[in-house]
């Protein structure tokens, strides 16, 4: 199977190099520094679950140069998704099929506004990395995962074929009989504890030690829930303290992606965890203080990122 990730940083790079070393086909896009590196030492990946070295990489930073593709992985950030959906467009055939493995809960529909949903099925990853230096990918922690399911919840050829692919690659794989309820709950997690650490800058474990900031988290959680039902998301009565058991399971100096960027001052995904909570609480007559508390409070530092990022 062909196999493009769109996006080789810390999800991209991981599980893209798995499936490599399974014996798939497999073509990266990256860009500026990153795509030199691996043009010239390949992509290292460092990983508890054990080191690998892709090379040579075939590796691009036009997608416009792959054919024949069977699957793409998008692995960028929420706020490059619309862009790379243009991008992607230009090289689906009949048989290409797109997963989205980014975090927030609206990607399936900015990806269906601009490519025929028939490629399109739901996905969400579990995995802690990032990039240590150009061309080398870090594996921190959490058991890597990919989740996956058809839109409308069936289970297609399709989607048993790509249930076999991960596993063969050693990826612990979930074939979803709801995709979007498995969606929503990664994003109470995710969400529960980037804005906040953003905000305080404080690892998972000082948080949780501090009874006051885990009281906010717990607050952060019933309104993403609140929010989710209103939409019509089965979420269980028992998933906040579900989510709590693996939040406090994380190892001590843990922080999210968002944090990560917000501290270095690169532009974040808040207007896709806290600030989506906070338009659809508008939109739905859904009072989420906590979260607009979180959201206001680090929108100053958002906005200047992306002025730098343009």
């Amino acid at each position: 199977m062909h196999i493009v990730i769109y996006g080789t940083g810390g999800v991209g790079g991981y599980f893209g190099a798995r499936l490599a070393q399974a014996g798939n086909k497999v073509t990266f896009i990256a860009r500026g520094k990153h795509l030199e590196a691996i043009q010239k030492n390949g992509l290292q990946l460092k990983s508890p679950k054990g080191d690998y070295l892709v090379f040579p990489a075939n590796v691009t930073s036009n997608i416009s140069e792959i054919t024949d593709i069977d699957l793409i992985l998008l692995c960028v950030k929420t706020w490059q998704l619309e862009a790379a959906a243009e991008e992607i467009k230009q090289v689906l055939s009949k048989k290409t099929m797109v997963i989205s493995l980014l975090n927030g809960v609206n990607n399936t529909k900015v990806l269906g506004a601009v490519i025929d949903q028939k490629h399109l099925l739901g996905g969400l990853c579990k995995l802690v990395s990032k990039i240590d230096d150009y061309g080398v990918i870090n594996h921190i922690s959490f058991e890597p995962t990919i989740v996956f399911g058809e839109l409308d919840k069936t289970k297609t050829n399709r989607a048993l074929l790509l249930e076999k692919l991960f596993l063969n690659a050693g990826i612990t794989t979930k074939l979803a009989d709801d995709i979007q309820t498995e969606i929503w709950s990664k994003f109470l997690f995710i969400t529960t504890i980037s804005g906040i650490g953003a905000l305080t800058r404080a690892t998972i474990g000082e948080m949780i030690a501090t009874s006051e900031i885990k009281d906010l988290m717990h607050q952060t959680a019933e309104e993403i829930v609140a929010v989710a039902r209103a939409k019509g998301v089965h979420l269980s009565q028992s998933i906040v303290d579900q989510k709590f058991k693996i939040i406090e399971s994380q190892p001590y100096n843990t922080t999210s992606s968002l944090q990560r960027d917000m501290m270095e001052g690169k532009r974040s995904e808040l207007e896709a965890q806290n600030g989506f909570i906070v338009k659809m609480g508008i939109e739905l007559g859904i009072p989420t203080p906590v979260n607009a508390f979180i959201y206001h409070c680090l929108l100053p530092q958002e906005n200047k990122s992306r002025v730098r990022s343009r």
